[in-house]
């Protein structure tokens, strides 16, 4: 029981760090777990460095919110939420995106353990269908959401145009070397087609932020409910899919009549995203007791040791929920503090951050990879159209892989 609680605490420690600096990834934190298994083990016990990986693994799902607000920069699994979450913090209303994502992610555990339930009954005999099916569930969002765009031509345009970088990127992911080793490529990826664009237009014009405000959330129960259940069950979508991020399930959750889904209802597709993000970690650890599948870094380092009760598992993600939402609450506090400093020096700070963190994990090819996905995201700006198109590079991809064509 000592190994669990010290797992617990310094998983939840290590959580919050991956989860506020940008370009650290919770798969980061597993990989180094499994690299020191030894003597974590021999400390520890096996219970309690699994209880380290799946707690930062959850906790870092709520504490990831806070930089996509603030600087704009997304992880593979909050690319999406930058867009509503980053422009109401330049509205004043960080602290509120902050805690909205919080709250959703919350609501995206509670409702996410019946799919657990009948993920660990229902899976294996499922497995194959399901994988096969999901690549149209993804051509057909795709398809909606190019549609329903205010310009079809230019989003299938960009759709595929990154969707292609997407496929290039991961299907050379081995090139991507740096000073530790093979990076994530998704860092560059990710980090050219929606960072960087925000990035240089603050750079150029440095923008006005608002004094941010703490104001009462003032969401109903039912748009609380219904909007973490969309989460729960997109994240339920792709949840078994190896190697692939949550920002696939957020994507099916953008489509919408309006190109401007993220502007009108920003409060709404906060809860789902955020609900996504956490569900869809803790169903990758049904999906690994389940079928064996490690659909992600961190499942994938705890796949390395002997597994422990699935339900002490469940106990783990829960208290760190709890541990991860009140660590949000704590810091979204520090939101105004933002405000107060140069806009436009704190942008060429975060810019060549993100572009050493690349040199430094992902090598020459990131770089390469990083122009060039800087070059399509700052497409969207120009043509006017949502930047959310950029997320071809994820969902094609993936779509591919699953209808066995890659």
């Amino acid at each position: 029981m000592f190994g669990i609680i010290i797992g617990l605490i310094s998983g939840t420690l290590l959580g919050i760090f991956s989860g506020l600096v940008p370009g650290i990834h919770s798969n980061t934190i597993a990989g180094l777990a499994a690299a020191l298994s030894i003597p974590l083990v021999s400390f520890l016990g096996v219970d309690g460095v699994c209880a380290l990986i799946v707690s930062s693994m959850i906790v870092h799902t709520f504490l990831d919110n806070i930089p996509s607000t603030i600087f704009g920069v997304p992880d593979a699994d909050t690319v999406l939420s930058v867009l509503p979450a980053h422009r109401l913090y330049l509205s004043g209303f960080g602290e509120r995106a902050i805690r909205i994502s919080a709250l959703g992610s919350l609501w995206g555990f509670i409702f996410c353990l019946p799919l657990f339930a009948l993920f660990m009954i229902f899976l294996s005999g499922l497995q194959n269908y399901l994988d096969w099916g999901i690549g149209l569930v993804i051509l057909t969002a795709a398809c909606l959401l190019i549609f329903f765009s205010k310009s079809p031509a230019w989003a299938s345009a960009v759709f595929i145009t990154s969707g292609a970088l997407g496929v290039y990127a991961m299907n050379y992911s081995y090139l991507s070397f740096g000073f530790f080793g093979i990076g994530e490529i998704l860092l560059p990826l990710l980090t050219g087609l929606f960072a960087v664009p925000l990035l240089m237009s603050s750079i150029k014009k440095s923008p006005k932020i608002k004094t941010q405000k703490s104001s009462p959330l003032n969401l109903s129960n039912s748009q609380i409910y219904s909007n973490g259940v969309k989460g729960a069950v997109a994240g339920a979508i792709v949840g078994w899919l190896p190697g692939f991020s949550s920002s696939t399930a957020n994507a099916l959750l953008a489509v919408r009549r309006s190109g401007n889904f993220e502007k009108r209802e920003p409060e709404n597709y906060l809860i789902s995203t955020s609900a996504a993000n956490t569900a869809n970690a803790v169903l990758g650890i049904a999906a690994l007791y389940a079928v064996g599948r490690m659909r992600s870094g961190s499942m994938a380092a705890m796949a390395e040791f002997e597994l422990p009760s699935v339900y002490l598992m469940l106990l783990v993600s829960a208290l760190a929920v709890l541990l991860g939402y009140f660590a949000v609450l704590f810091a979204s506090r520090g939101c105004d503090f933002f405000t107060k400093l140069n806009q436009r020096a704190l942008s060429i700070i975060v810019f060549i951050f993100l572009l050493a963190l690349t040199v430094i994990f992902c090598g020459g090819f990131g770089l390469i990879i990083l122009i060039l996905a800087s070059l399509i995201g700052l497409v969207p700006a120009l043509v006017d159209i949502p930047r959310i198109f950029c997320m071809g590079s994820v969902m094609f991809p993936v779509m591919l892989f699953t209808l066995g064509l890659i």
